[in-house]
This record gives C-alpha cells, sequence and structure tokens, in this order.
C-alpha cells in the first residue's frame, strides 16, 4: 500500500517526459534568441575589424571621459545606498512603527517609475526653470547638466537594491542574536560591526554588486539630466548611443561589450555569492542537527 501511494504521488507530481523536455527545449530557446545570441553579436560586431580598431575606441579622449565619469558616478551612488539600503532594513525589520508600510513602499517607487520620468523630475527641481533654478543659478551651483544631477540620478534608480537583499534577509534572522549581545554588555556600535554585519555581508555584498551594475548601466535617467556634453556628462551607455548614432559602429560595439563584460562579471560573482550562501546556510543546519 505504502509502495503504491508513493507511486500515485511521483505520478501526480511529475510531468511526463514529453512535457519536461518540451518545456525545457522552450525555455533554451528564448534565452539563446534573447539573451546569448544579442551578447555573441556585441563582441563580434565589436571584434569583427580586428583588435587595433577594438583597442582603439577605448583610448579615444570622449571614451575615457565616459568611463571616467561612469566609475566616478558609480563611486559615489553605491556607498550612498549602501548606507541607505543598511538604515532602511534596520528600522523595517527591527522595529514597529506608523508608517512603515509607507516606508516599504516608497523603497519600491523606482521600480515602479520610469527612469525618463525620474530625470524629469530632477529637471523640473533643478533645471533652469524649476523650483530651484533660480536659486542655484544665483549662487553659480550647476546640478542638472553636470555630475551632481547624474549622482542623483543614478542614486535615485538604484537606491532600492540593497535595501530590497536586507530586508528579508534581516527579518528572517530576526533580533534575538542582537538582543544576547546587548544584555551582555555590547553597544549599539559593536553590536552592529560584531553580529549584524557577519550575519548580513553576503547579502549586503550581493545588494552592492546590483546596485553597481544598474549604476554603471544606467541610460534612462542620465540621459534627461546629463545634457549630451560630449567629453564631460557623457557616461558609458550615453556614448555607446552617439557613436552609433554618428555610424560608428566599431566604436560603439566596443564600448557595449565593455558593458557586457560588467554584466557578465556581475553574473558570475552572484552565481558565487548564491552558492557561498547556500553552502553556509546547509552547513548551519547541519550543525543545529548534530546539536
Amino acid at each position: 500500500m505504502a509502495a503504491s501511494l508513493t507511486v500515485n504521488r511521483s505520478q501526480a507530481t511529475t510531468e511526463t517526459r514529453w512535457v519536461r523536455y518540451a518545456l525545457t527545449g522552450l525555455a533554451l530557446a528564448f534565452i539563446t534568441l534573447f539573451l546569448i545570441v544579442p551578447l555573441i553579436a556585441v563582441f563580434a560586431e565589436a571584434l569583427r575589424q580586428g583588435w587595433g580598431l577594438f583597442l582603439a575606441a577605448f583610448t579615444d579622449p570622449d571614451a575615457l571621459s565616459a568611463i571616467r565619469l561612469t566609475l566616478i558616478t558609480a563611486a559615489i551612488a553605491v556607498p550612498l545606498n549602501l548606507v541607505f539600503g543598511v538604515a532602511a532594513a534596520w528600522t523595517i525589520s527591527r522595529f514597529q512603527f506608523r508608517g512603515r508600510s509607507v516606508l516599504t513602499t516608497l523603497i519600491d517607487l523606482p521600480f515602479a517609475v520610469s527612469p525618463v520620468v525620474a530625470g524629469l523630475i530632477y529637471v523640473l527641481l533643478f533645471g533652469a526653470q524649476g523650483w530651484f533654478g533660480p536659486w542655484l543659478a544665483e549662487h553659480d551651483i550647476k546640478i542638472i547638466f553636470a555630475i551632481p544631477g547624474i549622482v542623483l540620478a543614478t542614486v535615485f534608480v538604484t537606491f532600492p537594491f540593497i535595501a530590497r537583499e536586507l530586508i528579508p534577509l534581516m527579518e528572517a534572522q530576526g533580533s534575538d542574536e542582537e538582543q544576547a549581545a546587548l544584555v551582555l554588555g555590547a553597544s549599539g556600535w559593536q553590536t552592529f560591526w560584531r553580529v549584524t554585519l557577519p550575519n548580513i555581508k553576503w547579502g549586503l555584498l550581493y545588494g552592492v554588486i546590483l546596485a553597481n551594475a544598474r549604476a554603471m548601466g544606467e541610460f534612462g535617467a542620465v540621459s534627461v539630466v546629463s545634457g549630451h556634453i560630449r567629453g564631460m556628462t557623457n557616461t558609458i551607455p550615453l556614448h555607446v548611443e552617439i557613436l552609433y548614432n554618428e555610424y560608428n559602429f566599431v566604436g560603439a560595439f566596443a564600448c557595449a561589450s565593455l558593458l557586457a563584460l560588467l554584466a557578465l562579471v556581475t553574473l558570475a560573482v552572484k552565481s558565487f555569492i548564491e552558492w557561498r550562501s547556500e553552502k553556509l546556510a546547509e552547513e548551519d543546519r547541519r550543525h543545529a542537527t548534530e546539536e
């Protein structure tokens, strides 16, 4: 009877072989058509006329300026998002207060708002005809069509990533270890550095990687606030657009391949972090079972 129940349960929860093969083939075909083939095409077009022209695309002064500005923007936006993400996750996961659900919803706002709209918001606030435009012009402060505007737009579109990775993680872990540390005499900062941070380090690193990838690849919001000033306010995605519109396909695809390479590295690091997190969770479960 038990064997019969096992067989029946297996048949009820397992699809037939042809269905599994069909679904697997459909998924592989979709991934190949929409992900792998375009990725191969980017590198193929970038190298079509040889390594000389490929490398020359990165020595162009405008390309170097775009790369430098992209790195500067990410170097400012990601740490700001790290501080905000940790603070927001700590607040939401550790305290019950009025407006908690509103704060959680606002964190998801950049996912719902188009990046172009986000850039337009900053133009309406800090542009020459915006709310603060006259005051900024009077004090010779440039935000729109300058680096500060690019950083602000990038921070807006990337700030949910770290918080969204940490909130469910910290809620699942609970606060028992932190409360125990406080009872034993640890200060707030000691509890954070020695208890909280080690427990969330993999989720934090995962969120930082995603935020950095989005910061370097952001186009819509940055395009609105940058002004497309060549050699000054163009990031790598904007530089790719300009080169492509000028029919400089080798240069455009060469710079695009840099972003594609960043995506591949991000994917590899992401997979490693997931593997490492699963391994640590398995070790914790094994230790708990042994105890």
